[in-house]
């Protein structure tokens, strides 16, 4: 088969492409679990929560779609990384599964009793949807930075030999939480398009100016603690970028402060963290003027800006291996075939504009503010 697009090339297509995909979870799904997160204390009464829940109600299943695909991309263009990490990380993929999978019962349940109890239980069913798989993603982000425990032998055999309790250490608590603040404030500024004008908007903008303001300091924080802390590793002799997929072809070491090489290489990869400050800032600019507008804009640069920052310092690595770095993964030596990698970019190209068309006529189709009188007349909400 005559392809027309070299090994290299299409490796960095599809780390791309991952980026991309994790990013879109986070811009749609995000803002998801950070209405979740924040419903038992931006709403009191049963009418605000049930209109709160509405602000997600139409779109949340929809937004979702990029949870799967980002997961499908990783086992089909990466599946080094898709073994180990859903092999490794599989106590804490149960922990965020089983959070997720009270989203939707929750959804369905809540209102089928009138019982106080009833509801109050699954509204903070709800919150531990939210809560939950954004703090647990942080985590993984911040593991996957200090490099996952594992090794691979001879035949390619990988072995984990970390625990759920370890993945939890400091810098990783700190990414975990950087997170939750990150789709709080997403959250929040959502709820500022969408909810009607009153009391829990009111209550969303306090809480989102908290989050935006924890954003900017767990961010920086963050950052100290790469340039100045134990973290990072980098590949040491010759690389080819086109060559075969094998971890143990690639020899690493591990490196403190590696995570900050790409910004003397590469310099305009320094606006990355930029607009993970700047959007934030502006966030939190649009909450103090009450442009709701202009704060979802705002927080949307800044995800796009956090979890790019991740991806750009990291490269070429995608799961480096802090307990025997030569097991490291990166985009040049755990890839699928270039075959492979190839017919599945002509999938993409043909899907992916499809499903971007239909997600925006389904925000535009369900676009408007839900309000507590609309709970009285519409037999379509929740």
């Amino acid at each position: 088969m005559d392809i027309p697009l070299d090994y290299a090339t299409l490796r960095l297509i599809w780390w791309g492409l991952l980026g991309v995909l994790l990013i879109a979870f986070a811009l749609t799904d995000g803002f998801d679990l950070g209405v979740g997160a924040l419903l038992p204390f931006v709403a009191r009464t049963d009418e605000e929560r049930r209109m709160v829940i509405n602000t997600v109600g139409p779109t949340w299943e929809g937004n979702q779609v990029w949870f799967i695909l980002g997961g499908g991309a990783i086992f089909a263009a990466w599946p080094f990384v898709y073994a180990v990490s859903f092999s490794g990380f599989y106590l804490a993929m149960f922990l965020v599964l089983s959070a997720l999978i009270l989203r939707p019962v929750a959804f369905k349940y809540r209102s089928k009793r009138p019982g106080k109890t009833w509801r109050s239980a699954w509204d903070w069913a709800l919150f531990i949807g939210g809560f939950v798989p954004a703090l647990v993603f942080g985590v993984a982000v911040g593991n996957v930075l200090l490099g996952a425990p594992f090794r691979l032998d001879g035949d390619l055999r990988s072995f984990y030999e970390g625990t759920l309790l370890g993945l939890f250490t400091p810098f990783s608590l700190l990414c975990g939480l950087l997170s939750v603040s990150m789709l709080v404030l997403h959250g929040a500024v959502w709820l500022g398009l969408k909810a009607e004008l009153g009391p829990v908007q009111g209550r969303a903008r306090t809480f989102g100016t908290i989050a935006a303001l924890l954003s900017l300091v767990l961010f920086a924080a963050g950052g100290l603690f790469v340039a100045f802390g134990d973290l990072g590793y980098r590949i040491v002799g010759a690389v080819d970028p086109s060559g075969f997929s094998n971890p143990l072809r690639t020899a690493v070491v591990a490196a403190p402060g590696a995570w900050l090489d790409n910004y003397a290489a590469y310099p305009w990869m320094i606006v990355a963290p930029v607009l993970g400050f700047v959007g934030t800032v502006i966030s939190l600019l649009g909450l103090w003027r009450r442009s709701e507008p202009l704060a979802f804009a705002g927080s949307s640069i800044a995800v796009v800006g956090i979890i790019s920052t991740v991806g750009l310092s990291m490269f070429p690595f995608i799961l480096p291996s802090s307990i025997h770095p030569g097991s490291s993964l990166t985009v040049w030596n755990a890839s699928s075939t270039q075959t492979t990698l190839f017919i599945m970019l002509g999938v993409t190209i043909v899907f992916l504009p499809l499903i971007l068309i239909y997600t925006a006529w389904v925000y535009r189709v369900l676009w408007g503010r839900t309000s507590t009188t609309a709970l009285k007349t519409n037999p379509d909400l929740y």
